[in-house]
């Protein structure tokens, strides 16, 4: 990273971790490090240059979330979730579009909320129940929300939603909708176990949407789910577990290691539990730095990841992070005991960290994923497994 950006992460770090604990108690929205990333670019850490942006690489986004997600996994979770929106108007946008809006991306001025879900599909991100109507020379949106994070606190929205009211479920388009043309409702609050930075509440929208406004065209919203909102989320989402769990693992080690905790690092069961909640971070991060090179590979030869093989490894990123790094807190908990690992008071947020994870395999559901993992596997029979190379493809009957 450049100097510039260097700083930008670390002041908006600082910020966040400062306030962590009081957006954790509170339940409120990070305000104070979502307006530092505002006020130092880092919205538009994938923003072209020619917009104004950083113009950032997945590599640099990755080792971003991961650094905020060690200062407040609420601040990095938000964050990483309006870089995915705006890495879908990068890659689909018309010109039109992104000439309107990166630039205020790029200033700060434009954080962009998410509305993926509704009531009728639940979490279900391929299907959809609302549809855009015809109206006029354009559409009319409707749309009931039971999550969407940041939902007060966005300037403005990208919004999934059926192409017209006799599309299938499956025909969807990804629309903007800017909050001054938006009449929003808040229908539901967020009072949660953990993430309680977030802000998911639920609401319900209404908001004319010009055709202009269609992030890629009518029907698009497949692709740009498979292209853009998954493997950003999995990346950005695995990052900022690890980077959570690694900061406290880093900040526990000199209390074991000083004898602080009735933990001796020299009696073999607590050396074994150790081993176990390291291998648990070694093994989240060569996974994620796996699938980050493949994904990054396929974007620079511009080929899908829509095929198999990257669907199971970028389902299987979200599941392997969100079950290692539970468990490494897990283990982390029980390496500090009650008076270190169990208490808020703690020098050591293990607390707040266990419970911000619990949310993990909730988030876009784990079991999800794999149902789709074992479709999927069928249509890999080469086995073509992450971090290696094409040629180590399994030759089947087919291929003699």
């Amino acid at each position: 990273m450049t100097p510039t950006l260097t700083d930008a992460v670390r002041t908006v770090a600082d910020i966040a971790r400062t306030h962590a604990s009081d957006v954790d108690v509170a339940g409120r929205f990070p305000v104070e490090a979502i307006t530092a990333a505002r006020d130092k670019g880092l919205m538009g850490i994938l923003v072209p240059v020619e917009h104004g942006g950083f113009g950032g690489s997945l590599p640099q986004l990755v080792q971003i979330a991961g650094t905020l997600g060690g200062a407040c996994q609420s601040t990095a979770a938000v964050w990483v979730m309006h870089c995915q929106q705006v890495d879908a108007l990068v890659r689909f946008a018309s010109q039109e579009l992104r000439d309107e809006l990166l630039p205020h991306v790029a200033s700060g001025n434009l954080y962009l909320g998410s509305v993926t879900t509704e009531r009728s599909s639940g979490g279900r991100l391929l299907t959809g129940g609302s549809a855009l109507i015809a109206e006029n020379d354009g559409f009319q949106l409707r749309r009931d929300a039971p999550i969407v994070t940041g939902a007060a606190h966005a300037d403005g929205f990208l919004v999934k939603v059926r192409s017209a009211p006799d599309a299938a479920p499956s025909d969807l388009s990804l629309v903007y909708v800017p909050r001054d043309q938006l009449q929003l409702e808040t229908t539901g609050g967020w009072d949660a176990l953990g993430m309680r930075g977030v802000e998911n509440l639920a609401v319900t929208m209404t908001a004319p949407v010009p055709p202009a406004h269609i992030v890629g065209g009518p029907g698009r919203f497949g692709e740009i789910a498979v292209e853009s909102f998954a493997p950003i989320a999995h990346l950005g989402w695995a990052a900022t577990w690890l980077g959570a769990t690694r900061r406290c693992w880093a900040e526990l080690l000199p209390l074991l290691r000083g004898r602080t905790t009735s933990a001796d690092p020299r009696d073999p069961l607590t050396a074994e539990r150790m081993a176990r909640v390291r291998g648990r971070l070694e093994v989240v991060n060569a996974y994620l730095h796996a699938v980050l090179a493949e994904v990054g590979e396929e974007r620079r030869r511009e080929r899908s990841l829509g095929h198999a093989a990257m669907q199971i490894h970028l389902n299987t990123l979200k599941v392997l992070a969100a079950e290692q790094c539970t468990e490494a807190a897990r283990g982390m908990i029980e390496l500090a005991g009650l008076d270190l690992g169990y208490r808020r008071d703690s020098p050591v947020a293990l607390e707040r960290l266990l419970r911000d994870l619990t949310a993990a395999s909730l988030t876009y559901s784990d079991t999800r994923l794999l149902l789709a993992n074992g479709a999927l596997s069928v249509l890999d029979p080469h086995v073509r497994l992450a971090g290696g190379p094409p040629d180590t493809a399994i030759s089947t009957k087919e291929d003699r």
